[in-house]
């Protein structure tokens, strides 16, 4: 059976029944910004603001609100009609704000045996200020992960996403429009968590926020898919939650679902990176029958453990013989690191995306720490050198907040 297990690579509050929209996300007012990791009176980053009821309800994304509810969005994008604050002038036809801070969350995608089909959004954040200027230039400042590594120029994902998403919303880019960049990162670069998603989602949902709310849910979440070449990390980055996505008729479809707050995750995070793009090319272009079909088997488990929350079943649900198998000679501490973190008591570890990073899921503290330590323990004894980061699942999309 032909798998398609090759190909290019380029993390919102409660769900109601699906076929009706959600509850809009969170608009945080100027001056109200919550503060990143480290600032004084700063809340935690990526914190359930959207209020998460653990019921495990699905939404079609089509309804999902991608972005957080700002003052002026059309009914489309935000599902309510808010007043627009008193701005200063913009010098160019269409943009409505001069500054947008927008936070996007890190993903763990695949979760095992979903490959390309599940994903789940963490409360790990990246924060990007961007400003209008006057004059085709692009200024980028990187704090954090990536510092020194990311280009600052119109080759960046957040900028190629932003001008995207700005064409669209306008028919045009406007003539002599440049950036002012601020990058507070917290997710690591080419470790299975999703900085390339995080990045063009920021850039799409700061577009829709520039221009006044003129890209829906759907056209951010195609724009997303398309830009990133696969659907799962976009698809959580931009919904929250755990997101099952299939591509249909080369549209993304996307559903969502609240993570219940007592599934935890901890990570380990090594100093090796990974490139996507050379770990799906390790794939082969067919695999064997019987592996394809343990692999639905336990896709479809994985989402009925999360949903329903019989989290005992995710030990089952996260094996795989579709991608990690292959990527291990790539990888040779892959297997040894999730045998690690199972047989101290996770309820299931896998590879984060394409990796490096290991996750493992626990529902109480000893658990995490135990699979956390036992991780860190195998890599020290393979030279293998990373830091250990326990996580929570994160319900929120995108929070953004316009100051100007």
């Amino acid at each position: 059976m032909a798998a398609a297990a090759s190909g290019a690579h380029a993390d919102q509050g409660n769900a109601p029944a699906s076929g009706s929209p959600p509850a809009p996300a969170i608009y945080v007012p100027a001056g109200e910004l919550p503060g990143m990791p480290g600032d004084e009176g700063a809340v935690a980053a990526g914190t359930e603001t959207a209020g998460a009821d653990a019921t495990g309800s699905g939404v079609d994304a089509s309804w999902s609100g991608a972005a957080a509810t700002r003052p002026g969005a059309s009914a489309a994008s935000s599902g309510a009609a808010v007043d627009a604050p008193i701005v200063a002038p913009v010098p160019f036809a269409g943009i409505v704000r001069r500054r947008v801070v927008v936070d996007v969350p890190a993903t763990t995608a695949n979760l095992g045996s979903g490959y390309d089909a599940l994903a789940m959004a963490l409360d790990l954040v990246n924060r990007v200020t961007v400003e209008v200027v006057t004059g085709p230039s692009v200024e980028l400042t990187v704090r954090g992960e990536g510092e020194g590594q990311l280009t600052g120029d119109r080759q960046n994902r957040f900028v190629v996403a932003l001008e995207l998403g700005i064409r669209w919303a306008l028919g045009e880019l406007p003539a002599g429009i440049g950036w002012r960049i601020d990058m507070r990162n917290e997710i690591p670069l080419s470790r299975g968590l999703g900085s390339s998603a995080a990045a063009t989602v920021a850039g799409l949902v700061a577009a829709d926020a520039l221009t006044g709310g003129r890209l829906d849910a759907r056209r951010q979440l195609e724009l997303a898919c398309e830009l990133e070449g696969h659907p799962d990390n976009a698809s959580a980055a931009l919904l929250g939650g755990f997101v099952v996505v299939a591509m249909t008729g080369g549209r993304p479809e996307a559903v969502r679902f609240d993570v219940p707050a007592r599934l935890r995750a901890v990570l380990f995070v090594p100093d090796r990176p990974l490139s996507t793009t050379a770990m799906r090319a390790a794939l082969p272009r067919e695999v064997p029958h019987r592996d394809a079909v343990f692999n639905v088997g336990r896709a479809a488990l994985a989402v009925a453990a999360i949903t329903s929350g019989r989290y005992a079943l995710l030990r089952e649900a996260t094996e795989d013989r579709l991608h990690e198998p292959y990527r291990a000679a790539a990888y040779p501490e892959l297997p040894l690191l999730v045998s690690a973190a199972r047989e101290a008591g996770a309820l299931g570890a896998c590879l984060s995306g394409a990796g490096s990073s290991i996750i493992a899921f626990a529902d109480d503290e000893p658990t995490l720490e135990a699979a956390g330590d036992a991780m860190a323990r195998v890599a020290a004894e393979h030279g293998l050198p990373g830091r250990i980061r326990p996580i929570a699942p994160r319900n929120a999309g995108p929070i953004v907040v316009d100051e100007e």
